[in-house]
């Protein structure tokens, strides 16, 4: 029987979770954006039973974390059961960048929205400041909710240049 396995580049989404009580096992979900397209971005479970993998996903990664991850996708068999990819092998692509200062930790923010990282710090300011992920600028939105009128505008502007 020929290999199955797929391998997906990615990013952690939040914080990874033990399966078990144990530690042997771990899970977590990874934001998968194939192109540049939101509506081509999901979000997949992930789970490990490997138990020395699971404790390097349980202690070693952190959110933002960009992965490349192995595995075998387990497609839902009934309405009620969830697909999920079972990861055999773990790559960390990219670590998420560290925040040192504990202040900024507190009150900051950075999310990603598909190919775009976007820095917003509640205490000093309302903007947000948007840059794709290999470091673009693509502008300040004046707040979190013209956020996507900023993206917009970026998107048509690569369009027009001749960019995409």
């Amino acid at each position: 029987m020929a290999d199955d396995a797929i391998a997906l580049d990615g990013f952690l989404d939040e914080e990874t979770v033990p399966g078990d009580l144990h530690g042997s096992t771990a899970r977590f979900r990874l934001t998968v954006s194939p192109t540049d397209e939101r509506t081509d971005e999901m979000i997949l479970p992930c789970s490990v039973a490997d138990a020395e993998l699971a404790h390097a996903v349980i202690h070693d990664l952190v959110p933002g974390d960009k992965l490349r991850v192995t595995g075998h996708l387990r497609l839902p068999r009934t309405p009620d059961e969830p697909i999920w990819l079972v990861v055999t092998a773990l790559t960390v692509l990219e670590t998420a960048p560290l925040m040192t200062d504990p202040a900024t930790v507190a009150t900051a923010v950075i999310e990603r929205y598909g190919p775009y990282i976007c820095w917003f710090d509640a205490d000093t300011t309302d903007v947000v400041e948007v840059f794709t992920e290999v470091g673009t600028w693509v502008g300040t939105a004046p707040e979190p909710n013209d956020l996507g009128e900023l993206l917009e505008d970026f998107e048509h502007r690569q369009v027009a240049d001749g960019e995409q």
